[in-house]
């Protein structure tokens, strides 16, 4: 393993407590987009379903960039200046997501709408690739972590697949559009055990 991080640079702690914040009053946000019906028959919750389900959706997606966040700072002990740059620039992409959430929502899926939200996601997934370059150029090629990333075919194929919803939603429809995001949300959602084995592997080096 490249021992580098352990020499150089700063600590992840704050890094992580700071982001976990972050996403924490993102999710916040959304479901303050869920508003009150004022009837009291369950008839007075049918127009919220585009709202709900467009929630739903960014939820899990924050929720996995969470957790694959998690994952991999779980394999870094320190990073440099930089990194916390990438990290911010992350961040602010992943903090529209309410507002392209709630536009897309009010609108039940309409075109330029759900466009924006393609093109939100889309960004965010650049941004978490860059982040990911950043931290790798200071683990070095033989680190745990890169290691891991070898194989990403999840990493490399989901701009592509937003790219392509956003185009389906901005040519054909709305519904379009959302159905690949669904489809890469799915896709995110089969376990992939390529950071648990790293970090086994880093705690067994580590005895």
């Amino acid at each position: 393993m490249n021992n580098r991080d352990d020499k150089t640079g700063m600590e992840t702690n704050r890094l992580e407590a700071f982001s976990d914040g972050v996403i924490a009053i993102i999710i916040t946000i959304m479901v303050l987009e869920l508003k009150v019906p004022h009837g009291s028959e369950l008839s007075a919750l049918l127009p919220l379903w585009p709202v709900f389900l467009s929630y739903l959706l960014s939820f899990v997606y924050v929720g996995i960039y969470w957790n694959n966040h998690h994952h991999m700072l779980h394999l870094v002990k320190r990073i440099k200046g930089g990194v916390l740059w990438a990290n911010l620039h992350f961040l602010f992409w992943l903090s529209l997501l309410p507002f392209s959430t709630g536009w897309m929502g009010e609108n039940h899926l309409e075109r330029w709408p759900t466009v924006v939200y393609g093109v939100n996601l889309l960004l965010c997934a650049l941004a978490w690739y860059g982040l990911q370059t950043c931290i790798l150029s200071h683990q070095g090629r033989d680190s745990l972590l890169a290691q891991a990333l070898r194989r990403d075919f999840k990493g490399k194929a989901s701009p592509l697949l937003y790219l392509l919803g956003t185009v389906l939603a901005a040519t054909v429809a709305g519904w379009a559009g959302m159905a690949i995001f669904v489809l890469v949300a799915l896709i995110w959602f089969i376990p992939d055990r390529r950071f648990e084995r790293a970090i086994d592997q880093h705690a067994k080096q580590a005895e």
